[in-house]
């Protein structure tokens, strides 16, 4: 496991409570308009400054009285064999965790819900089921997809989906197609595109959506779930 970031607080990242972020380097996706390369592509993963276990325990243990929650993301964090050990060291100094996850590895999902190591769980949706090959660059079991938000709405565990809305990748008819896959579930916000440093560089001259069409978005897709916000 590498610990490619450590963002020392957060009161955005983890609803409801003064966080930290700590971000697990390596992801098995390529999406074209992700924010941290250096957490996703080898090349700069190698060059990115590493935080080691000592420096991390260090900081929660200096922390435990100041915060409430740790969240863990990436890159994506579950595809770490060693992740519940990691998890289970972060709960044993008291703080709540919630992962992000983009839900290829349901397995190591149903573990850790299973065995009572997470607070939360965010899941990001790229997209409509049908596109998402073209949207996260690669061949992939989109199976495992369906799996994890399927465990993830019917768990005991809180909740949330997401989706970055990304212009020419998705469009309105998009996410109301995801709607109809998760109806029913607890949480989905939606996520403006920024852009700012992206894996393809193409992505960071775009100019994202205008926020009148996300709240027309946001109106078409509201009735699917029990809370829809935009972010």
């Amino acid at each position: 496991m590498i610990i490619g970031g450590l963002q020392r607080l957060t009161l955005i990242d983890y609803p409801h409570k003064l966080a930290a972020t700590v971000f697990l380097a390596g992801c098995n996706f390529r999406c074209p308009w992700c924010y941290s390369s250096e957490l996703v592509l080898p090349e700069r993963i190698e060059k990115q400054p590493k935080i080691s276990d000592k420096e991390f325990y260090n900081f929660l243990s200096t922390r435990k009285n100041l915060l409430e929650g740790i969240v863990v993301c990436g890159g994506e964090p579950c595809l770490n064999k060693d992740l519940p050990e990691f998890i289970l060291k972060i709960k044993e100094f008291g703080y709540e965790v919630k992962i992000d996850t983009n839900g290829s590895n349901p397995n190591m999902l149903k573990k850790l819900i299973d065995n009572k190591l997470i607070d939360y769980i965010a899941m990001d949706i790229k997209g409509p089921i049908r596109k998402y090959k073209e949207l996260i660059g690669l061949n992939f079991d989109i199976e495992n997809i369906k799996k994890s938000a399927s465990l993830i709405k019917t768990n005991r565990v809180d909740y949330e989906f997401r989706t970055t809305l990304v212009p020419g990748l998705l469009e309105k008819e998009d996410i109301i197609e995801i709607g109809q896959w998760l109806s029913g579930a607890k949480r989905y916000y939606l996520q403006n595109f920024r852009p700012q440093k992206t894996i393809n560089p193409r992505f960071e001259k775009l100019k994202p959506y205008p926020e009148k069409y996300l709240y027309q978005i946001k109106e078409a897709v509201s009735p699917f779930f029990d809370v829809c916000l935009i972010r």
